[in-house]
């Protein structure tokens, strides 16, 4: 039987990106993600719902997202979902789920100025294609 696990969002980083190495010295990086929802309930009140995401990128993905990423920057980010489970030193359960991204696109301005080294089209603009990831 077939199955799938893919995930695709798109919001604003709530946090600046965290990179660390596994002992093997593969670079991972993390950072949170919000996206919002704004719905009108039953009595006609508009209300407003954030989630919040938690994004891991590895090896050369992970060192992009550490050195062109920032807080507040509006991202797409696909990838699949993973669960993490460990117990804590209180002996109780931990859960997190996190996305495991395999792209990451930046969606706002700020990202269409030129990154370090590169030459821009006589157009002078740089499109989303340019960036390279």
């Amino acid at each position: 039987m077939a199955s799938l696990n893919k995930v695709m969002i798109i919001g604003n980083l709530g946090s600046e990106p965290e990179m660390r190495f596994t002992p093997n010295g593969n670079p991972v990086t993390s950072f949170r993600v919000a996206t919002n929802r704004v719905y009108t309930t039953a009595e006609g009140e508009r209300k407003e719902e954030t989630e919040w995401f938690t994004v891991v990128t590895w090896n050369k993905l992970a060192e992009q997202c550490n050195q062109f990423l920032a807080k507040g920057r509006l991202i797409y980010t696909e990838g699949r979902l993973h669960t993490r489970t460990w117990e804590g030193q209180d002996g109780q359960k931990h859960y997190r789920t996190e996305i495991i991204a395999n792209k990451v696109t930046f969606l706002d301005r700020q990202a269409m100025a030129p990154l370090p080294e590169e030459k821009i089209e006589e157009t002078g603009e740089l499109e989303p294609e340019d960036i390279p990831f």
